[in-house]
């Protein structure tokens, strides 16, 4: 119905009474006024933001660093960039695939895409960095992929290893900012340069409270790039959109968090990952349970099998797993209570509980951790390390904000 109808209808519905009248004219402007101010406070992702950029795209060959969550409304971005003339090339898959479908650490092979016939050339397992003659033919890339806030979450790791790539040969490199379903949270210990991996690049907390296009102007803007060339970046930010902004993912961003639960639970069960604890991982519940067969860490129990794109092999396969279950829980941030608990009750029962420290410390940014639990100190204790180090981080930061907090 459009707006005359509509006021038509309130005139006959009133029997033509003036008074009557005037109220469905002032009904009318209010219900304006309010469809106006939500189209103008409606967050806009950066990717949907076309009028800004595609004109720019014109003449430019182009690559694109995306998956399943690059999505411009109901279109994958590859697909509306070409509908929009863009001369894309070629396509660069992170983690998990180009259509986020692969296992955790599971080694993702080059292919072309059935539907465009695009190349889609793999940046995990041997090639995480763009070779050169990938890119010979690529003037701008983008990177376009919804991150979860944590820094232990490779696809920011990706996009520094990119923006090196392209720095290296002197191309543009854009990032189409999204939201960081974690951004109120900055926890965690700061990564230590010893300790720096694929799962850990950048001196920043397990939760660094920023967005990706914020994260890729304090990368190029702290000169943590390894390059001899400086890197031609832009960011496309997007509209409306702060701290205060609720926002729900809407496609999983990996297998193995497919729901927002999942997403908020991630931070402070990832460490499990180092011991011989599931974390639900073949489950329909990945990140939002924990459990053993011995000892037992709950009374809730689970058991994991194989899923087809997510656990193909998981921890604990077809063993029978006692511990929490964390659905209902209302915790977000960074909890380091579950983990230590856990490594209580298993010194308890004198089992190993650092099944691969190296990978716990490389977790963590630190091994200060590891030996804090190891020496019996507490929680409380344990976040009083990093406290001064998130301070230095959240001001060092402010530089690099596009969003009001």
């Amino acid at each position: 119905m459009n707006a005359f109808s509509f006021i038509v209808e309130l005139i006959i519905l009133s029997k033509f009474s003036v008074a009557s009248m005037f109220q469905s004219f002032i009904t009318l402007v209010i219900l304006i006024f309010g469809f106006l101010s939500f189209s103008l406070n409606a967050l806009t992702l950066g990717a949907e933001r076309a009028e800004d950029y595609l004109s720019a795209l014109k003449g430019k060959r182009v690559g694109l660093i995306v998956n399943q969550t690059s999505r411009v409304a109901d279109h994958h971005l590859v697909d509306f960039l070409i509908k929009q003339g863009v001369d894309v090339k070629k396509v660069f898959a992170p983690e998990h695939g180009f259509r986020g479908n692969q296992d955790a650490g599971a080694q993702v092979e080059d292919e072309r895409d059935v539907k465009t016939g695009l190349p889609i050339i793999s940046l995990y397992g041997k090639n995480k960095k763009p070779k050169a003659d990938q890119l010979k033919d690529i003037d701008i890339l983008i990177f376009d992929i919804q991150d979860v806030g944590v820094r232990f979450y490779t696809y920011i790791s990706t996009m520094h290893l990119a923006m090196e790539a392209a720095s290296d040969i002197g191309i543009e490199f854009w990032v189409f900012d999204r939201p960081n379903p974690n951004l109120n949270y900055i926890d965690g210990p700061v990564l230590e340069k010893p300790f720096r991996s694929f799962v850990g690049m950048h001196p920043i907390p397990v939760l660094h409270g920023m967005t990706v296009g914020e994260l890729a102007l304090m990368i190029n803007g702290e000169g943590w790039l390894v390059s001899n060339n400086k890197l031609r970046l832009r960011v496309v930010s997007m509209l409306q959109y702060s701290s205060a902004t609720q926002y729900k993912t809407p496609i999983p961003p990996s297998p193995n968090l497919p729901n927002q639960r999942a997403i908020y639970l991630y931070p402070s069960l990832c460490f499990f990952e180092a011991t011989p604890v599931s974390v639900g991982r073949g489950t329909d519940f990945p990140f939002q349970v924990f459990g053993h067969s011995n000892p037992k860490l709950g009374k809730f129990n689970f058991t994991p099998k194989p899923v087809i794109g997510a656990a193909s092999n998981p921890k604990l396969n077809g063993v029978i797993a006692y511990g929490e279950d964390l659905r209902d829980s209302s915790v977000r941030g960074f909890d380091l209570t579950w983990f230590i608990a856990a490594y209580q009750q298993f010194s308890h029962e004198g089992v190993e509980f650092f099944q691969s420290p190296s990978f716990m410390d490389k977790l963590a940014g630190t091994d200060k951790v590891r030996k804090a639990m190891e020496a019996g100190l507490t929680a409380s204790e344990i976040r009083t390390l990093w406290q001064q180090d998130v301070q230095r981080f959240i001001k060092l930061r402010e530089q690099y904000l596009l969003y009001p907090r």
